[in-house]
């Protein structure tokens, strides 16, 4: 199997874990909770952003904020211009939000007490190194 491969198989297992794991703690799917945590916790602003971050295409993530904001749990706002728009979470989106960090710590801890403090530290320092050169690259 090669590096790729290995990868994305954990991203699928881990992801597995997180949404069987969220379902019980939130009604919301996890795109949603998802993306209210990156609008509020990773700073995404904007629907363009928040499509880049979930990977999924503009028209969903249009419904999906629609739908977060007839829900009450976020805002859209006047952007820099008359054409952008800027999302911000509301007080109301908390529950969901702390439901999103309690799952995502459970499933650090999942992965960690599989590996040693050496490995982890190994383990985070190539995972980074990775993820700069990719970003890096062409």
């Amino acid at each position: 199997m090669s590096i790729g491969d290995s990868i994305c198989a954990l991203c699928r297992a881990s992801h597995r874990l997180l949404v069987r794991r969220l379902a019980r703690a939130s009604e919301r799917p996890y795109f949603q909770l998802r993306a209210l945590r990156a609008v509020a916790v990773e700073g995404i602003e904007n629907q363009v952003g928040l499509a880049e971050r979930l990977i999924i295409d503009a028209p969903a993530v249009s419904r999906m904020v629609a739908r977060l904001e007839k829900d009450g749990l976020l805002t859209r706002r006047e952007g820099d211009d008359r054409r952008s728009v800027r999302l911000a979470v509301t007080d109301a989106a908390a529950p969901e939000l702390e439901a999103m960090a309690a799952g995502l710590a459970w499933l650090d801890g999942e992965l960690r007490r599989h590996l040693s403090l050496e490995e982890q530290a190994t383990l985070q320092r190539l995972l980074e190194k990775v993820e700069r050169g990719m970003a890096e690259a062409p």
